[in-house]
């Protein structure tokens, strides 16, 4: 069933206007008829199961209430030093939002080659945004990640407050190290706020694994293997899924 979120809160006669964009696809592009149903995720994040009764104005019934809750038990922000080419941080955001992820956050790295100026930003956030809307009605999600952008990682480290922070560093995965990680999954509680920082192509350099020592993120290893940075996070995300969600 198609799912559909709107900044509206649930009236007394529990009837919905649809806004003119979600109206458009719903009746002129599934062409949707009276009886036909869609779910509304309101702003209270609450998902609801509603039944088309006027076709000409896009009105909707809310039948009741949807029980299930796509979130992840954990609110993970990813920070991503920015990649080389434009399908990356797509990528990430389609993805990032298909497994869960809370925000996703873009940063210039040391070592990053990709450089998004003044002009560049906020047109590039508004795709990034637009792509996040879609994955999370496609993957039934109950809230939308937001997309930001910030121009470093001294930024990042300010402005970004976590429960727990960590850093996939390669060297924790060249020197062996696989387990930290999932000691801290294991030792997490539900709602949870995680940052987990990722480097851009060239990696993270010891100036930036030093200064995120003083905000005491954790490097960890994401196993053996020494992955792309647009496969890094993801792998993360299945990580957190497996550990909160699959393995209970």
């Amino acid at each position: 069933m198609q799912r559909y979120f709107i900044n509206e809160s649930l009236s007394d006669d529990h009837q919905i206007t649809l806004p003119k964009d979600v109206a458009h696809h719903f009746v002129t592009v599934l062409r949707a008829n009276e009886g036909d149903q869609c779910e509304l995720v309101l702003n209270d994040h609450q998902a609801y199961q509603c039944t088309l009764i006027d076709v000409e104005h896009a009105i909707v019934q809310v039948q009741k209430q949807l029980k299930q809750n796509a979130e992840l038990p954990l609110q993970v922000t990813l920070a991503c030093g920015l990649p080389k080419t434009k399908d990356k941080p797509e990528l990430i955001v389609q993805k990032g939002t298909e497994l869960g992820v809370t925000e996703v956050i873009f940063f210039e790295s040391d070592r990053s080659v990709s450089h998004w100026n003044n002009g560049k930003q906020n047109k590039k956030i508004a795709r990034l945004q637009k792509i996040a809307d879609g994955a999370a009605e496609q993957s039934h999600r109950n809230l939308i990640p937001q997309i930001k952008y910030l121009p470093n990682l001294a930024t990042l480290l300010e402005e970004v407050q976590a429960d727990k922070k960590v850093v996939a560093w390669e060297e924790s995965a060249k020197q062996g190290e696989t387990s930290r990680l999932a000691q801290m999954l294991n030792d997490s509680h539900p709602n949870e706020k995680w940052l987990a920082i990722f480097g851009p192509e060239g990696g993270l350099s010891e100036q930036e694994i030093s200064q995120m020592k003083t905000y005491q993120v954790q490097p960890v290893g994401l196993g053996p293997r020494i992955l792309r940075t647009e496969t890094a996070p993801l792998y993360f995300m299945s990580a957190v899924s497996f550990a909160t969600e699959l393995n209970h």
